[in-house]
C-alpha cells in the first residue's frame, strides 16, 4: 500500500506510515455484497488480494461498471465522499484481502495532516480521468475497440471473471462478446 500510494504522490514517510496505521485488515468470501443501494460506504478499501465488482440492476438485470483488483482501492466513490446512500452495488467475485479504513478517521487525518488531503485529491484526479476515460472508449469505440483495450489493460480477468460481467462491463451482447473472444488473439 505504502507503494501504492506514494506513486500517487509522495509525502514525508513519517505521516505516510501513521496514515497507513490507520487502515485495518478486512477479509471477505466470495460473492459477498459489501454495500447495496440504499447503504452509505462507511469504509473505504485497499485491495490486498481478490477482485470486486460494483453494478446496478435495472430491469433485473445487472450492469456491470468497474472490476476493482490489487493494487487499488475500492469502494463506491460518491457514497463514501459524500456519505450519502449508494444508487449500486459492491461486490466480491473472489475471495478478498482488504485494509480498511473508516470515513471518520480518513477525515480526521486528511484535516490533521494536508500531504494527506493532497494524496487523496491527487487519488480522487486519477479516478476520475479513469472514469472519463472508460466513458470515451463507451461511446467513441466499437464493440471489437473496446474488446482489445480491454484486454491489454487487464487481460488477467478474462480467466477470472465470468464472461457475462466482462460483456455487461463493455456493453457488448453476450453472443458478441463469445465471438469476440473466440476469433481475436490476445
Amino acid at each position: 500500500m505504502k507503494e501504492f500510494l506514494s506513486k500517487i504522490h509522495q509525502i514525508e514517510n513519517v505521516i505516510l506510515e501513521e496514515y497507513i496505521s490507520h487502515w485495518t485488515p478486512y477479509t471477505l468470501p466470495r460473492k459477498t455484497i459489501m454495500t447495496a443501494p440504499g447503504d452509505t460506504q462507511k469504509y473505504w478499501y485497499y485491495v490486498l488480494e481478490g477482485i470486486q465488482k460494483s453494478y446496478y440492476l435495472k430491469e433485473g438485470k445487472q450492469h456491470v461498471i468497474a472490476f476493482t483488483y490489487t493494487p487499488s482501492f475500492t469502494g463506491i466513490p460518491e457514497s463514501f465522499f459524500i456519505q450519502a446512500p449508494s444508487k449500486y452495488y459492491l461486490e466480491t467475485i473472489t475471495d478478498s484481502r482488504f485494509l480498511r479504513i473508516s470515513f471518520e478517521q480518513h477525515q480526521q487525518l486528511m484535516q490533521e495532516h494536508r500531504a494527506i488531503e493532497t494524496l487523496f485529491r491527487k487519488a480522487t484526479e486519477h479516478l476520475l480521468i479513469g472514469v472519463l476515460e472508460r466513458y470515451y472508449e463507451l461511446m467513441a469505440f466499437d464493440i471489437a475497440t473496446r474488446f482489445k483495450s480491454f484486454t491489454s489493460r487487464s487481460p488477467h480477468l478474462l480467466n477470472m471473471v465470468s464472461h457475462k460481467d466482462l460483456a455487461s462491463y463493455l456493453r457488448i451482447d453476450a453472443t458478441n462478446f463469445s465471438k469476440l473472444i473466440n476469433n481475436t488473439r490476445i
